[in-house]
């Protein structure tokens, strides 16, 4: 390990991947590395992968080999949900000397003062999926205005379409009062909001005493948190009363929730092994505006499942053009190892694939303007970020519009009062100070 001095981390995929990343950067931080960028000549690069789609398989061959660019002789860690499906495919890329699974990622510290310096291929550890069962708890930092905190990993649910149970294993979590300490770390940084991640969040506690909505309510009382936001919870999971309190009681809660649909077609849902209809879905869309009205609401989407016909992909777009959703993110269906939908057969055409995706694409930015304009001459508190970009700063509303305002470094990371005035040509609203709120 003497030879390895500089550590970059290279994170591909969700929210909770970065959370993972950040704490395992907070190990190598511990051991005594400095960590760097990937263009900065690092003696090690670890890679947290995703293997959601195809692409993001392709990417990680990618990044290896534009590392081996910057420095031939660096040394590069796999690790993530690429790594626990594939692992020995991952070994063979050229470049790659070791390669971690689930159970195996965050003792990275351990397997490189392990490794044979004189090996010359790649170490390869990973167990069964189904020997994953332990919980670690994460959260990122490094970005002093938001943090993502795992309050969960796994999942029972085996869509026909989805690798994630075999990537990541059963769900699972640690206690509430556990996370809630974690939390308490994020709340004595300068930290002000904390978005809540997992694979299925919604499943907190698997039917035991504790359960999702008894996790939100403790974390709401913790001081030193600004803003909460829930990443993503599935539809049949997301309660009235985590709606009521969320957006009616609760003092850090941000009305915005992002609800995974996959398909508007009761057929495909039921192909997919989705647990709700699209009844259910409209009815906890309704229920949410009938409460708060300028909550945003996301939505993602899979178009070219096996068998989506024209019909049912209009379903869809006629479905969601009558929700009252405000953006949409679109996936266009892959081919993955090991699932049930690869077995359907009834393939649909790469070139609909795309045509279907660039709809509700489309789509999407129609809802968002839509939902932007409904936004345009209220009074709203955002939280400025660091970023510049020719004068300007951006930050997001409790309600999630992205507004920009001329740079003021005094103004990064504060929470602000401001007025949202009219939608820019790139998209974001122009926003003006009213007052400042803390």
């Amino acid at each position: 390990m003497q030879q390895f001095k500089k550590a970059a981390f290279y994170t591909l995929g969700c929210k909770l991947n970065f959370s993972e990343t950040s704490t395992i950067a907070r190990l190598f931080d511990n051991a005594g590395f400095a960590k760097v960028d990937f263009e900065e000549t690092p003696d090690i690069l670890v890679i947290n992968t995703c293997s959601v789609t195809e692409n993001a398989d392709k990417k990680c061959q990618q990044l290896v080999r534009r590392a081996l660019k910057i420095n031939p002789e660096v040394f590069v860690a796999i690790i993530g949900c690429y790594a626990q499906l594939k692992p020995e495919e991952i070994a063979a890329i050229p470049g790659v000397s070791l390669v971690l699974g689930a159970n195996e990622k965050f003792n990275i510290i351990e397997h490189l003062e392990e490794r044979d310096k004189t090996a010359t291929t790649a170490t390869v550890k990973y167990e069964s999926i189904k020997q994953t069962k332990s919980f670690i708890p994460s959260h990122s930092m490094g970005d002093r205005t938001r943090s993502f905190l795992k309050v969960q990993d796994g999942c029972d649910y085996f869509c026909t379409f989805c690798t994630i149970p075999l990537a990541r294993g059963k769900s699972r979590n640690a206690s509430i009062s556990e996370t809630v300490r974690e939390a308490e770390k994020i709340a004595e940084t300068a930290v002000r909001e904390v978005v809540l991640t997992g694979v299925n969040i919604g499943d907190f506690g698997q039917g035991g005493e504790e359960n999702f909505f008894g996790l939100v309510k403790e974390l709401d009382k913790i001081p030193g948190i600004e803003r909460y936001r829930i990443s993503s919870i599935e539809p049949n999971l997301l309660s009235d009363e985590i709606i009521a309190f969320t957006l009616s009681e609760a003092e850090r809660f941000v009305p915005h929730f992002h609800i995974p649909l996959q398909s508007g077609s009761n057929r495909l849902l039921k192909a997919m092994r989705r647990k709700y209809l699209r009844e259910l879905y409209a009815e906890r869309v309704a229920h949410i505006k009938s409460l708060r009205p300028d909550c945003a609401i996301g939505v993602d989407v899979i178009v070219g499942f096996p068998g989506e016909t024209d019909a049912e992909f209009l379903e869809t777009m006629d479905f969601l053009k009558d929700l009252e959703v405000s953006y949409l993110h679109v996936f266009t269906y892959s081919e993955r190892a090991n699932t049930t939908a690869i077995k359907l057969g009834d393939p649909v055409p790469n070139e609909i694939r795309k045509q279907r995706s660039k709809q509700l694409h489309i789509l999407s930015d129609k809802k968002k303007r839509a939902f932007y304009e409904q936004n345009i001459g209220s009074v709203r508190t955002v939280l400025f970020e660091a970023e510049e970009d020719n004068g300007m700063m951006y930050g997001f509303t409790e309600n999630y519009v992205k507004v920009k305002y001329p740079f003021d470094p005094e103004l990064v990371n504060t929470m602000r009062e401001i007025r949202l005035d009219e939608i820019d040509r790139d998209g974001v609203v122009k926003c003006s100070l009213v007052a400042m709120t803390v």
